[in-house]
């Protein structure tokens, strides 16, 4: 499955791609957020390993998509 995180910060996204390398996950990379998702501060992750909040998620992650073929579907908000 792939995935898409988005962020309040910048920092928040390079955090996030950081913290999914260390967890091993080979396909994380830095992206530009699809507008239709998020308008916060333009930087996204995309990734593939399955996504668990208490793990990966900070106060920095304002959302994660998981993409599917009809666009995206929202599995987590940061509230």
């Amino acid at each position: 499955m792939k995935y898409i995180a988005t962020f309040y910060t910048h920092f928040g996204a390079f955090s996030f791609h950081k913290r999914l390398e260390r967890l091993g996950d080979k396909s994380v990379k830095l992206i530009a957020a699809p507008r239709k998702i998020s308008v916060s501060c333009g930087t996204a992750v995309s990734f593939s390993q399955d996504f668990a909040a208490e793990t990966m998620a900070d106060e920095d992650t304002e959302a994660v998509y998981l993409v599917t073929d009809d666009g995206f579907t929202l599995i987590y908000h940061n509230e």
